[in-house]
């Protein structure tokens, strides 16, 4: 490290990482390891701690997003934020060709481009620097996105030194990959939470998260499409955006000029069957006139421009006989109905399931065993029953009636008021609960008992050998040694042998004496206490210090950690208040598991006695988050919203301006970053 020149250092590593984020994020041609890049990162960020005055404007530190936020402002669009006029048939995009064609004449030329199934945003650049992210809102003004934008990594903070507008707005999608979903649904599931019912959603959702923080491990991705200034590079779309590409921005590669319909009609044919093997969703295709002249004299209706137009696809869909429906027992008890199909091809793979949700959606599309029901894929993904050809349905037949009792215990199922799930309240004694729960704490994430994984936790549950979690903290050579099972995927019915030979069994035995190192907060995620989740986890263990004091934490004490609600604590405190519980803790506690991340009490001082603070804008001497530790670490608490509770409001430069209303209409100090100081000597 060059620390004689800090500065040019600097200068240097935000140059490198951001040439190296836009190799692997937009150009997908990564130059160097993750472990290079990290290592670089690193090397900056303890650059930056140590002259945060020489930040650059464009540094991939700022993509962390450390700063929380309670609401989203208001942003008026520049240029207004129209939808597009959809259609579905060939006829009505020939009249489409023909109003053009009237307008400005038969040497009308159209750029073709995919229609992503994500999110609108505007992009403002001056300067070269990103200055706003906006939402598409009611088309006139939209929600500033801006930090949870610049966590996105494939939009860059800075456009490269080429000949840019001083000021231009860039236009995109924000959407999510289907891996990416894939793995965030995974994620919910496995944490208790309703899965997002596709892509989009998902995207929409994470865009408006309240803590950046948690935009950063949604994934989300970005390509931009249509370049907005009033000192455009050319005089035409097409041309805009690819030199909106040598600034660096992520222009996508699926463009194509079209001199006449019958190319438009070709791309759109060719996508309509192509759209299968794409790693995203989209829904259709968007027709743009090229030329900018061409633009403004066909101008705008009150909704759309007149010179645009998209053609949605109509999504695959298939006819078949609904024959049964099974109903699965989730980890958290969660019951989901799943409807069993005679198999049918749809968008290239058999179907042969399709779940059914909830009751309640059971009850709006009103299927019935032996109905013959239209199944398409939602976001071509999962597959699912959109509705019933009542035509055909049998004379005999009823409405479906959902379960009142576990199929797997026989215990009465519940459903909480505001919840759409039924559920298995036995979750010490259902069996596929007790599993999902040895699965889960055993998981990567939780108490990353690898060696425990493929099989190997059910054939323990059916040999009586683990019951709970504590169990596997009792298991001897012995106990493993020569246990088989031959198991069967449900995916592809094949079967396969488990053994436990002597080297497997070192393996699960040297596993599981290394996990009881996992951190208090990893402990506490893989209990799997309902709606507590890794991010929920940290927060709890950070603040409660330990699980004695978590135990005896009262409601109002559990609701006052920033984003735990009402939801969570009551979770929390049921959860606790099983003796049954109480008893695998001790359990756990006695085989040497971590349930404190207390530091010692040297370390430790009480200046602010227990005072509660509300944090607000940016601070010149401290991060978002080494600010809250300062608090904490004198014996103060975090709270995230202002309530007559609410001791003391810091106040850092652009201040939240209804926190200040609300603050001096309660009458709470808000104090000054210096005046902070002072406090804590």
């Amino acid at each position: 490290m060059d620390v004689g020149n800090p500065l040019q250092r600097i200068r240097q590593l935000t140059l490198a990482l951001n040439e190296h984020n836009h190799r692997y994020y937009v150009l997908n041609a990564p130059s160097i390891s993750d472990k290079q890049f990290d290592l670089l990162l690193k090397e900056l960020e303890q650059l930056e701690k140590a002259h945060p005055d020489l930040v650059q404007p464009d540094s991939p530190s700022l993509r962390i997003g450390s700063d929380l936020t309670k609401e989203f402002a208001a942003v008026v669009h520049k240029y207004p934020m129209l939808s597009l006029s959809n259609t579905y048939s060939e006829g009505e995009l020939r009249d489409f060709d023909q109003r053009v064609r009237k307008g400005v004449g038969n040497t009308a030329e159209y750029v073709c481009e995919l229609k992503f199934d994500g999110v609108a945003i505007g992009l403002t650049y001056r300067n070269g620097l990103l200055e706003q992210a906006a939402t598409r809102g009611d088309g006139t003004q939209g929600d500033d996105v801006t930090v949870n934008i610049k966590t996105i990594r494939s939009i860059p903070l800075k456009v490269r030194e080429k000949e840019y507008p001083k000021e231009f707005e860039i236009r995109g999608e924000v959407y999510l990959t289907h891996a990416q979903f894939d793995k965030i649904n995974a994620q919910r599931i496995e944490e208790g939470e309703d899965p997002f019912a596709n892509p989009r959603n998902a995207a929409a959702g994470s865009l408006k998260l309240l803590d950046p923080a948690e935009v950063v491990h949604r994934g989300l991705t970005c390509y931009l499409y249509n370049l907005l200034s009033e000192t455009p590079p050319h005089n035409n779309h097409y041309d805009n955006m690819m030199a909106a590409k040598t600034w660096g921005l992520r222009v996508p590669e699926y463009m194509a000029r079209c001199k006449t319909l019958d190319d438009v009609l070709d791309f759109i044919n060719n996508w309509d069957t192509d759209r299968k093997h794409l790693p995203f969703d989209i829904d259709g295709v968007v027709i743009k006139v090229n030329s900018i002249e061409h633009q403004q004299q066909l101008g705008f209706t009150a909704k759309s421009p007149r010179w645009a137009i998209a053609y949605k696809f109509a999504a695959e869909q298939a006819l078949t006989k609904l024959l049964s429906i099974d109903y699965q027992v989730g980890r958290t008890g969660a019951i989901t109905p799943v409807a069993n199909l005679q198999p049918v091809l749809l968008s290239g793979t058999m179907v042969k399931r399709a779940s059914l949700h909830n009751a309640d959606i059971i009850s709006q599309l009103d299927v019935r065993i032996g109905d013959t029901v239209i199944v398409e894929k939602g976001g071509e993904i999962i597959p699912k029953i959109v509705e019933v050809e009542l035509s055909l349905r049998p004379r005999n037949s009823s409405p479906v009636a959902f379960i009142a009792h576990c199929p797997e215990c026989g215990t009465a199922l519940l459903r909480n008021e505001g919840e759409a799930a039924h559920f298995c309240p036995s979750e010490d004694g259902c069996p596929p609960q007790i599993k999902g729960k040895l699965e889960h704490f055993i998981s990567r994430r939780a108490m990353n008992i690898d060696s425990l994984g493929e099989g190997k936790i059910a054939l323990l549950y059916d040999k009586g050998l683990a019951k709970n979690v504590a169990d596997l903290y009792d298991l001897e050579y012995n106990d493993l040694l020569g246990l088989e099972k031959v198991i069967e995927s449900p995916e592809t019915g094949k079967s396969k042998m488990i053994s436990f030979r002597e080297k497997t069994v070192e393996n699960i035995l040297n596993g599981i004496e290394t996990s009881k190192l996992a951190p208090f907060h990893k402990v506490l995620f893989a209990l799997g206490i309902r709606h507590v989740g890794e991010t929920v986890a940290k927060k709890v263990t950070a603040h409660v210090g330990n699980l004695d004091r978590l135990i005896s934490a009262t409601n109002d004490e559990l609701t006052a950690i920033p984003d735990i609600g009402e939801r969570i604590a009551a979770s929390i405190k049921d959860y606790f208040s099983n003796s049954a519980h109480l008893q695998i803790i001790e359990r756990l506690r006695a085989h040497g598991l971590k349930f404190s991340s207390e530091k010692p009490a040297s370390t430790s001082r009480n200046r602010l006695g227990g005072k509660s603070f509300v944090v607000s804008g940016v601070f010149s001497g401290y991060s978002r988050d080494g600010i809250k530790k300062a608090i904490e670490d004198n014996g103060g608490k975090i709270v995230s919203a202002i309530s007559s509770k609410t001791d003391f409001v810091l106040a850092g430069e652009n201040m939240g301006p209804e926190k200040k209303k609300k603050a001096l209409e309660l009458g709470i100090p808000i104090i000054s970053e210096a005046e902070f100081d002072s406090m804590i000597g």
